[in-house]
């Protein structure tokens, strides 16, 4: 299996929040993390922004990455939200196993 972490950041908690919980029910991710606040300085429509945001940090496999992409933008309020995936190299054989049990239940 090819398992991935998935960073996401949204403009609010309560944002974050939702979206963890729409992943999780619907076996999209096994475990989403929301971290405390996060600064970002990015460069959007020819200006240089910087706000508070939070960082959603999803632990999932590569299957799923095309279902999770089209559900965090169908309830994501960015135009173009940061969904980006980084793959999971080694992992406690437990863990992984917990992934592919969580994402597999009925």
């Amino acid at each position: 299996m090819d398992y991935i972490v998935i960073f996401i950041t949204v403009p609010e908690f309560e944002v974050g929040e939702n979206i963890a919980k729409i992943l999780v029910e619907e076996k999209l991710a096994a475990c989403v993390n929301i971290t405390g606040k996060v600064n970002s300085t990015y460069f959007w429509q020819g200006n240089v922004e910087n706000e508070d945001e939070y960082l959603l940090i999803i632990k999932t496999r590569k299957d799923k990455f095309k279902e999770l992409e089209k559900k965090v933008k169908e309830n994501h309020p960015y135009t173009v939200p940061e969904i980006i995936a980084m793959p999971i190299v080694i992992g406690s054989e437990d863990y992984l196993n917990w992934i592919d049990e969580t994402l597999n239940r009925d």
